[in-house]
């Protein structure tokens, strides 16, 4: 991993917050104080979120009355989820954070490169808590990563917030079950969390665990963001890439034909 750049977040520190790992572009603009101001922007991703992305941005910070150069770090879904999704918003990023190079920031703002699947878990946490359920005890993110596979990972539950336990890797639904009961997490006091229950059904088979559909968002960036920044995770832009998992982004004619 890039060395971290030394930085803090101060009171009310402001951060941007792009996410555009799945066919939702989200983005978030805030402080990160109670009721410090925030402005969000939900809408299509995908290719289009290329062509969108820059404007909706400048429209948050013409919002909130703020400068690019007032924010204290970028911070941007680095995956795993769509290739081009995640090229976007890591190449995004890294173009703004350059164009903010000055005297307090000689390399441009720090960016903020943040797990997917972290994401997904932060949004399923609030979305619980919201709906008056006590927080669980694990969370184990379930993103759709097409092509008959899930991006999986796993994180507790902790008073400093959550902590990774399995990271990022891909599962065939089948192998689900398998997978949670390997890390100890195929009881009630698991939170089985994303966008993969509607997609692969059954093929999943029995699964214990509470369920909550839920995506990574920018929102959940933003709340994510401070605790990175004092944690040392920022890295300079030239530094910033994205986590792809999966290497290999189509099947061939022939694994299709066999595969059917």
């Amino acid at each position: 991993m890039p060395p971290a750049l030394p930085d803090h977040p101060p009171a009310s520190a402001r951060f941007l917050a792009i996410e555009t790992s799945t066919d939702t572009l989200s983005l978030a603009l805030g402080e990160a104080r109670p009721g410090g101001a925030l402005h969000r922007f939900s809408g299509a991703g995908g290719a289009q979120a290329s062509t969108t992305l820059l404007p909706q941005v400048q429209a948050l910070l013409d919002a909130a009355g703020w400068r690019l150069g007032d924010l204290d770090a970028i911070a941007f879904g680095r995956g795993p989820g769509s290739f081009t999704g995640l090229r976007t918003a890591c190449a995004v990023a890294q173009g703004l954070a350059y164009g903010t190079r000055n005297a307090r920031h000689p390399q441009g703002l720090p960016l903020l490169p943040v797990d997917t699947l972290l994401a997904l878990a932060e949004q399923a946490r609030a979305d619980h808590a919201a709906d008056g359920h006590p927080a669980p005890r694990h969370t184990a993110a379930l993103l759709d990563a097409r092509m008959d596979e899930l991006y999986v990972a796993a994180y507790a539950h902790t008073p400093q917030g959550l902590v990774e336990i399995a990271p990022a890797r891909l599962c065939a639904p089948a192998a689900l079950a398998g997978w949670l009961a390997d890390q100890g997490l195929d009881g009630p006091d698991t939170l089985l969390a994303g966008n993969a229950f509607g997609v692969y059904g059954d093929a999943m088979g029995p699964l214990n665990g509470q369920r909550r559909s839920a995506l990574p968002t920018a929102e959940a960036l933003l709340r994510l963001a401070p605790g990175l920044l004092a944690a040392g995770r920022a890295v300079a832009a030239r530094d910033a890439l994205p986590l792809y998992v999966r290497d290999k982004v189509a099947r061939t004619t022939a694994e299709r034909e066999g595969s059917a």
